[in-house]
């Protein structure tokens, strides 16, 4: 896997197929890279921070992470940059380090394991560089899940304390599949969305998901301390433009956004099914549910914009499901 290193512009390159990058950027710079001579996207050369600089935290919503890390059990961190990630995560401190954001929960990796245990899984013999970023984010990831395509990444950020991860793979067992599972035992809320997450861990994630092929949607689930499963929902608007670039093909965003809340509002009633277990397993779609979704698609099939009612209906329903009402997530631009 290829991460790019130093501080990463807003628009990312990554050396992927041509399809993935057409996903992730801006249209504008999709097409770019797709018409490179070399047929690969050309990365730009960000102009590096002066010495002893510290990188600005941009905002985010603070106030959901718990117990942050001390920054003096960090720094040990910056030895292992460039090296294997399997070498940082087996280490002993950093094995300590993780009981300090990885969740302490069962999931459901193929069978029932401890989420730790499914981590080992695919970080064991993991050859994929460490990546120090800006001189505080911290990124190590693994792809050699024996199987159902399990890959995983953690993210740590040595300044502010914080660390996260995900793990994704393709469940066989009738949930939603593939899945995406963010995680963080920092954090304790029962409702969650992308935008509270700090930008840099998003744009990290973006990175790290199309250098391992994961899909720009999908699925999306948290967990959290409170070791319950709950949508990640999809609060980006792929159709708001990226300043200094052309913006996307209306016809291609909307669709985007139509499947992301498409996914979301069957995440959410599998999740109610299960009661939030993080290894839950079991569902079937109710009657509510066939006739909501026959509800939808009637009332959406006819007025001047289809995708458009399908967005707001799948929204208003996602957020009757998971909170009772209420109005639905303020979408913001994907982060770059």
């Amino acid at each position: 896997m290829l991460f790019l290193t130093g501080s990463l512009p807003k628009a990312k390159f990554f050396v992927v197929s041509c399809a993935s990058v057409a996903l992730f950027l801006p249209y504008g710079l999709a097409q770019e890279a797709l018409t490179t001579p070399t047929g690969a996207p050309q990365a730009l050369s960000p102009q590096p921070p002066a010495p002893g600089a510290q990188t600005p935290a941009e905002p985010y919503d603070r106030a959901i992470f718990q117990k942050t890390i001390p920054g003096d059990q960090l720094w040990f961190l910056k030895q292992f940059d460039g090296q294997p990630s399997y070498d940082l995560f087996r280490d002993k401190q950093f094995r300590k380090l993780m009981k300090s954001f990885v969740p302490d929960c069962m999931y459901h990796y193929g069978s029932d394991m401890p989420l730790d245990f499914a981590l080992e899984k695919v970080f064991t013999n993991s050859n994929d560089s460490v990546l120090i970023r800006d001189g505080r984010y911290v990124v190590l990831s693994g792809e050699k899940g024996p199987y159902l395509g399990g890959r995983a990444f953690l993210w740590i950020d040595m300044q502010e304390g914080i660390g996260l991860g995900g793990f994704y793979f393709h469940p066989t067992n009738g949930e939603p599949t593939p899945a995406l599972t963010v995680f963080s035992r920092q954090v304790r809320e029962k409702i969650l969305t992308l935008s509270q997450l700090p930008p840099a861990f998003e744009d990290d994630m973006i990175q790290w998901a199309t250098a391992a092929r994961v899909p720009p949607i999908a699925t999306r689930y948290f967990i959290g301390g409170i070791n319950k499963r709950i949508l990640l929902a999809h609060d980006e608007d792929y159709c708001r433009p990226v300043v200094g670039y052309p913006p996307p093909p209306h016809d291609v965003c909307e669709q985007m956004t139509a499947d992301a809340a498409d996914l979301d509002v069957t995440a959410a009633y599998y999740l109610d099914q299960i009661h939030n277990a993080t290894n839950g397993t079991a569902w079937m779609i109710g009657a509510d549910q066939t006739a909501w979704i026959q509800m939808r698609d009637n009332t959406c099939r006819v007025g001047p914009d289809p995708l458009g009612c399908r967005i707001r209906v799948s929204r208003e329903r996602t957020s009757v499901i998971i909170h009772g009402g209420g109005s639905a997530p303020v979408s913001h631009p994907p982060h770059r």
